[in-house]
Parts: C-alpha cells; structure tokens; sequence
C-alpha cells in the first residue's frame, strides 16, 4: 500500500521556546487518491534515552526513528499508521519525558505515576493531532472536496521502549482512573470536517483515546531505579473491572533481554516484572478474563550486550 513517511517536529505550545517532539510517522494513503486513509489500527512508540558513538551498525540502525517506524509497519500490517515519539529534552544521553509524567527529575526517573490531570494522555493526543495537521497541509485528507465518510476511530497499541516504557507506566494509571469510562468528551472546533477527520484517523479527546487502547507493550524497559514497571495493584484491578463492566478487553505484552532481566546491579527490574505481571495475571482471573497478559524472553542463552536491547525492537514478536 502507498504510504506517507517522514520526520515532524511537534510542539505541544505555540510560544517559538517551547520544546519540539521529534516524530516519526508512517501515515497509510488510499491507493487511487493519495490522501490519508483510515487505518485498521494506530501504533504508538515512545523512545528511551539517547545511544551516540557506539560504532555498531545495528545499534545506530535501530537508534533511527524512521527505522522504527518501518518495523511496527512490518510488523503489525500495511494497513497502520505509525508513530514513534522522542522526548522532547534530554539531559545529555537521559531523555526527560516531563510532559507526559509530571515527577521525572533531571535524568527522566519517576517518583511515582499520577494519573491527576490525564498529563500522558492529553499530551500523546495534542502531539498526534498536531501531527496530523503538518501532513495535511502537505497530503489532502478530503477526495473531490468530501470529507472522509464517518466511521469508528481505529484501535490504538502502545509501544514504551527502555525509559519510554515510563509512559506505558503513566498511561496506565490514566486508564485506571475511576472517572475515565464515565463518559467520552466530545472535541469541538470550528473547523467540524477537521474533527470528523481526526475522529477517523485517530481520537480527537483524551477519554476517546484511552478506550481506544487494545495493547501495551513493554519492550526491554528499564531504569537506573525503581518504577520501570507499574505495580499498583488497585491501579491493575480498576483496569480489569471496567474491562469486565465496559465488556472490552485489553492485552499487555512484556517483552524482554537479559541486558535488563538479569541485570543482577538492577535487580528490581526482573522484580518489577514479575510483580507486574503476576497482577495483571490474577486481575485478569478476578474479572472475567477481559486483561490478557504474557512474557516473552528473547535471546535468552546470550550475554547481556547493549546490542541486544536495541535487536529486541527487530525481533519482538507481537503476534
């Protein structure tokens, strides 16, 4: 399928010092038109800290937001669209995701996940909105002049690669907020044929898009402390109540290398793993069977190298 690629900076602010996101995004084009088209489901991967001057080819291949974007499509089918999101600022190599978790210090490391103001959500839908305005004026959304038919949003996956796998964490915790299934806010504008495209295309309003979520990914995530995993219990039971009330489902998958499992100088994070996993196991049991979770180990009989946790991102099977 014909596809619409490229590298976007994204401010969140309109003010010129405002802090730009690097994205990279893989938009699917209708065939005969050329203009974006609906895809079946939208990717999401947020990136972890900065990896310069290792000499390695593979390394600096999958350091590559573009690269990245060309495997999710691989990956997940021609019919996606991809996104994958850098950090907005880095302090040296340690990338800050401050919009998105409020407590990150310097270095990007949590206190803890808030969901108080839904900071992930509403961030991940302003920066793709944006993101799909800056195509727009280079791709027509509208055929002959007529907007794209009305249709349900497609569903959302979310990738947290190393530290980005603190926004998989802060998401998690929006999602568990008691107010969020209450009702889903509708986006208005001036402009309706630009709300009914991004409807189409991706959630126009933070409670949209946390229900459009379907999968988490955790892909070799990792932290020099605590909190590379989310293990709130009451956050994962809330999660798997409404899935059961709301009758959907949700499916968490915890990808894995021995650079960060069997780190014995970071041993919480083979603990937080564990921990998190036994909860989404046994909340997936208590309520109905709506939150599915599994584990995947890769190179397994391998040294831990720095090599493999970026050949993880070649090698996931999300399946």
């Amino acid at each position: 399928m014909d596809r619409w690629t490229g590298i976007l900076k994204v401010a969140l602010n309109p003010s010129n010092s405002a802090p730009h996101f690097k994205v990279a995004a893989s938009f699917l084009l209708s065939p005969a038109s050329k203009t974006l088209a609906v895809p079946s489901m939208n990717a999401i991967f947020f990136k972890g800290d900065r990896v310069q001057g290792t000499g390695n080819q593979a390394i600096d291949r999958l350091s590559e937001s573009e690269n990245i974007a060309e495997i999710l499509v691989s990956k997940l089918g021609d019919s996606v669209n991809a996104w994958v999101v850098e950090a907005s600022t880095f302090h040296g190599p340690f990338a800050v995701f401050k919009e998105f978790v409020p407590t990150v210090n310097s270095r990007g490391e949590p206190k803890h996940y808030d969901p108080d103001g839904f900071p992930a959500s509403s961030s991940i839908v302003r920066i793709i909105s944006k993101s799909i305005d800056q195509v727009r004026s280079t791709v027509s959304v509208y055929k002959n002049g007529s907007p794209i038919p009305e249709m349900r949003t497609p569903k959302t996956a979310l990738f947290g690669f190393s530290k980005g796998g603190t926004v998989i964490n802060q998401i998690v915790a929006e999602l568990a907020n008691k107010n969020v299934m209450d009702a889903v806010t509708v986006t208005t504008t001036s402009d309706s044929q630009t709300v009914q495209t991004r409807n189409s295309i991706f959630p126009a309003s933070k409670d949209s898009f946390l229900r459009s979520i379907f999968e988490f990914h955790y892909v070799d995530v990792g932290l020099n402390c605590r909190g590379a995993y989310l293990t709130d219990r009451a956050a994962v039971d809330q999660v798997a109540r409404d899935l059961m009330i709301y009758n959907s489902s949700l499916r968490f998958v915890l990808h894995g290398t021995p650079r960060q499992w069997c780190d014995l100088n970071r041993p919480w994070i083979r603990e937080e793993k564990d921990s998190l996993f036994r909860l989404l196991r046994d909340a997936g049991e208590k309520y109905g069977g709506r939150l599915q979770a599994s584990e995947r180990f890769y190179f397994a009989d391998a040294q831990p190298t720095l090599q493999m946790h970026f050949e993880i991102i070649d090698s996931m099977d999300v399946g």
